[in-house]
């Protein structure tokens, strides 16, 4: 399966496994920085799937049929 394949979900628990790899601390250096170079591949998959996803949100049918803007509101 190519990294492009992947679902959001199957890219953050590889991410997450380099992540717990790394905060180890007994990596070697080449390995990290590979581990590194991985982590921030997943990271892009991961961010472009949530910019595909939001896209797709942006515009939600009301009741009346009349499409309007979706946003997110984050707690204060």
């Amino acid at each position: 399966m190519s990294k492009e394949e992947l679902t959001f979900e199957e890219a953050m628990k590889q991410l997450e496994e380099i992540v717990g790899k790394l905060e180890e601390g007994d990596v070697p250096l080449e390995k990290a920085i590979n581990y590194y170079q991985e982590g921030m591949k997943l990271s892009k998959i991961c961010s472009d799937k949530l910019e595909t996803v939001e896209e797709q949100m942006e515009q939600i049918v009301n009741e009346q049929g009349d499409t309007v803007p979706f946003n997110v509101q984050e707690e204060e």
